[in-house]
């Protein structure tokens, strides 16, 4: 007999333009039923972004092709700014009412999601855990760390199994005791197609804007865009940039938030070097990446992964990267792309120089950029999720009653109730 389709339920705080496609592609396979739940909102109306200091809401559509479920949140200050933005009384009820075989929950740092973690665990539910955290950021030492890692080394006992978005992210869970074979590599992505065609309109769009802005053609471009704020170091960019030997080299910044009359007033002194645009909403970036000619995110601390990476390769656009950006190890390699010491400008001027004073060089980069995009596609990450989820129902089918059998079990115990 055919296995009937595995019911997989993913909990997270709201759509990222970043994984809707990979929910799209799994709802549309015949091997799995998917539901989507919520626990802060459905991307239906613009919400307040701390990071671009401003309310979002995203041109493209966020809920189609997938089922999903708002869950309602009490908190009195929603978002996942904090611990208790999210606080969902029903989502355990919800989740379970649904059947699924896998739950799988996006990060435990908000109380909903914890809660759903040691409710599962407690219920003998199989869960898959993602959170793309990384020890990247400096020494993992003192009281305060040990406290947390004994925390942690509990939490990251519940789940069946978990996610691993790279390498970075693989030694952060390892030094928290989860065993080998319960990791699951399951790389970033993004949908390369949205990106990366058609190329010679959206290129021919670029080369116009680049006219708009008064940038010559025998000039070079860095682009940075994201967020104004401090962990991404938009200012010391501007900083290094100013300080580069070659003239003809510009920076363009695309964003915004807390750094913004700073940024502003460093380009208002140095109007030859510098270029700032507005906030650029998604159906725009395939047009901004190609704005430059390398593409730089020189993060500090906090930058779990760096999609944005992913989205300027996808359009051709070389990059350079701190080594304090997550996906640097694992996307980054020399045909596409340079890596610098968080730490040491002097090194990021070298690669920028390096890279912009070789013209064929740049060609070259550029067309490896848009194949090493394809290893990070939204079918790769869907292949990944799969192979998670069927090993994880497999291994666990023959000494696991079914969620049915499990439920009303608990029903009779009167333990249904969220805990």
């Amino acid at each position: 007999m055919q296995q009937r389709p595995t019911r997989l339920a993913i909990v997270v705080s709201h759509p990222i333009q970043y994984a809707v496609p990979l929910y799209r592609r799994l709802a549309r396979r015949s091997d799995l039923k998917l539901k989507v739940f919520f626990t802060w909102h459905a991307g239906g109306a613009p919400i307040q972004d701390r990071g671009f200091a401003q309310p979002i809401a995203w041109d493209i559509p966020l809920t189609d092709g997938y089922e999903f479920e708002l869950v309602p949140n009490v908190s009195s200050d929603p978002g996942t700014h904090r611990f208790c933005g999210l606080r969902n009384p029903e989502l355990c009820q919800r989740v379970t009412s649904w059947r699924p075989d896998i739950v799988q929950i996006a990060g435990w740092a908000w109380f909903s999601h914890l809660q759903l973690l040691r409710a599962l665990h407690r219920r003998g539910l199989c869960t898959l855990f993602f959170g793309d955290s990384h020890l990247l950021d400096g020494a993992a030492s003192g009281p305060q760390w040990w406290l947390k890692a004994a925390l942690l080394r509990r939490v990251y006992s519940w789940p069946t199994g978990v996610l691993v978005a790279g390498s970075a992210n693989r030694a952060y869970f390892e030094r928290f005791g989860v065993p080998p074979d319960r990791l699951h590599p399951c790389p970033h992505s993004i949908d390369v197609c949205r990106f990366a065609v058609p190329q010679a309109e959206v290129a021919h769009e670029a080369a116009r804007w680049r006219a708009e802005l008064q940038i010559d053609r025998n000039r070079k471009v860095l682009l940075y865009a994201g967020k104004f704020e401090a962990k991404k170091r938009p200012v010391e960019l501007m900083r290094a940039v100013a300080r580069l030997r070659d003239p003809t080299i510009v920076l363009v910044l695309a964003g915004a938030g807390a750094l913004q009359a700073e940024i502003d007033a460093i380009a208002k002194a140095e109007p030859s070097r510098f270029r700032v645009l507005p906030f650029q909403n998604q159906s725009r970036m395939p047009v901004v990446y190609r704005l430059g000619d390398v593409f730089v995110l020189p993060s500090s601390h906090a930058e779990s992964w760096g999609l944005a990476v992913n989205e300027a390769l996808a359009c051709g656009t070389p990059v350079i990267v701190s080594d304090r950006v997550g996906c640097a190890a694992d996307v980054i390699d020399p045909a596409c792309g340079r890596i610098f010491a968080w730490n040491d400008w002097s090194e990021f001027q070298s690669h920028v120089e390096a890279l912009c004073g070789n013209a064929d060089g740049l060609a070259a980069m550029r067309r490896a950029a848009g194949q090493r995009a394809w290893a990070f596609d939204v079918t790769v990450a869907e292949a990944a999720v799969v192979a998670a989820v069927h090993k994880l129902r497999h291994s666990s089918a023959a000494d696991a009653p079914r969620p049915e059998q499990r439920l009303t079990r608990e029903t009779q115990l009167g333990a249904s109730k969220n805990p």
